[in-house]
């Protein structure tokens, strides 16, 4: 029997080949095991029974209902770091396009293409275009993911003075970046600071809106501030008149809406931060390897609403995977319906994260259907599968 995978999107040839003869591609979402999206939004979708997984290829997980599925133990997987290079290098563009007026110039060129003078006449309007360099400037990092990284990188190699925040920093992000970046333990500290700042944090309830009025007026006067991340990061009446009022002299953000689109002195572009050939293949093949991993071993690596949890490759004559809320006595529950029916537990990988947890058996006989059935009775297991 195949394994279904239904793509709600577009994904990658180079991701979906990564598929070996046991799945098939259905058209369907309502028949699949398995979903690949990108931007396609399923909040309205009805879930199936059948659904034990979604990946995102890509990093951004708002257009999928996390809640939701956790409650019916889908697990939801996205791509962190597959996109890194491409937003990094379209943000070096946006800093270097907020800093010299090089839109204003194309456009003057555009406006004057059929003067048989132009290249007299662009020596006198050239100096309206005329902006400054970003060697020697202070950038400011919010956020030190995989991108954050990338970013702190390139902008201390092209010779700026970069500092960076991240209460969650992790140690594998640290070791990658560079010991010249300068760490600050508040915002604050890179609102008074920089001249540049830009930020690569994820859409939460606590980020909704944090660069509001009160941020602003903690930045230098002038500061030019780069959004790669989500438009809804910034209190878009606040940024209209810190724009205004000079306080912030550039905006350049990658989510055009009426308000963003309609802002003075901003480049507003259509959501091209990982829209590179590159990216796209990155984020299909990671997400199909995790697909693959959790189908077939029931493995965890990347997930946004169940804990990662490893196993390794199954040595057992059966395993079977459930999930379940994280409350009391759960362990000693299952534990209990396998020394009922004389199965022996050979080896057992627990972990939660917040309200869920996930657990892998791997037991010396072959899982069978009743085994499944027994558990699935317990108060509190969201779905059981057999693995093998």
């Amino acid at each position: 029997m195949s394994i279904n995978i239904n793509c709600l999107n577009p994904i990658a040839a180079c991701g979906l080949d990564l598929f070996g003869d046991a799945y098939e591609i259905v058209d369907e979402v309502g028949n699949a095991d398995a979903v690949l999206v990108r931007s396609a939004a399923m909040h309205d979708m009805e879930l199936s029974d059948r659904l034990i997984a979604v990946a995102r290829a890509g990093a951004g997980v708002n257009n999928i209902p996390i809640e939701k599925c956790a409650d019916q133990g889908i697990v939801v997987f996205n791509t962190p770091g597959a996109n890194a290079n491409g937003v990094k290098e379209i943000v070096v563009s946006a800093m270097i396009l907020a800093s010299r007026d090089i839109v204003g110039g194309i456009e003057w060129v555009k406006e004057n293409k059929e003067d048989p003078d132009i290249a007299k006449a662009a020596e006198k309007a050239k100096k309206a275009f005329a902006g400054t360099e970003i060697a020697g400037k202070k950038m400011g990092i919010i956020g030190l993911g995989a991108i954050g990284v990338l970013v702190a990188n390139a902008a201390n190699r092209l010779g700026m003075e970069v500092y960076g925040c991240d209460p969650y920093l992790s140690v594998d992000n640290a070791l990658n970046m560079s010991r010249d970046i300068t760490l600050v333990k508040t915002y604050e500290e890179i609102y008074s600071e920089c001249d540049f700042i830009t930020v690569h944090v994820p859409l939460l309830d606590s980020t909704k809106g944090m660069f509001d009025k009160e941020a602003f007026d903690k930045m230098k006067d002038g500061v030019i501030f780069l959004n790669f991340s989500r438009d809804t990061l910034v209190n878009e009446a606040d940024m209209r008149a810190a724009l205004e009022s000079g306080k912030v002299k550039k905006y350049v953000v990658d989510f055009p809406n009426p308000t963003t689109a309609s802002l003075p002195n901003t480049i507003v572009t259509p959501h091209l931060g990982a829209s590179t050939q590159e990216s796209e293949d990155n984020c299909a093949k990671m997400a199909v390897k995790q697909l693959r991993e959790f189908i077939e071993n029931g493995n965890i690596v990347n997930s946004v609403n169940y804990p990662n949890c490893d196993a390794g490759v199954c040595t057992t004559e059966g395993r079977i995977a459930v999930a379940h809320k994280n409350v009391h006595s759960m362990l000693s529950k299952f534990t209990s319906v396998f020394a009922n029916e004389g199965i022996n537990i050979e080896n057992m990988v627990n972990k939660s994260r917040g309200d869920y947890a996930y657990t892998l058996f791997d037991i010396c006989s072959k899982a069978t259907d009743d085994i499944v059935k027994e558990l699935q009775q317990i108060n509190g297991v969201i779905k059981v599968r057999i693995i093998k």
